[in-house]
């Protein structure tokens, strides 16, 4: 599936405002979650309804699906 990142840029390697990024919805333990190819070029896993930092340096934002 195709979703894009509404929200804060995050990490030079992370997540980009306004960027699509390929995803696969999280299975058994990844439930909530999405497995997303990040800016990095690898794979992790970020959260259904408020991708953000680990840390909490940043508010984090939403998804947005382009298509399923």
């Amino acid at each position: 599936m195709k979703i894009k990142y509404i929200g804060e840029s995050f990490g030079a390697v992370s997540l980009t405002n306004g960027k699509i990024y390929e995803a696969e919805k999280g299975i058994d333990a990844e439930e909530g979650f999405y497995r997303v190819i990040d800016d990095s070029g690898e794979d992790y896993l970020y959260s259904m309804s408020n991708p953000a930092p680990l840390d909490g340096s940043g508010p984090g934002g939403r998804w947005e699906i382009i298509e399923d």
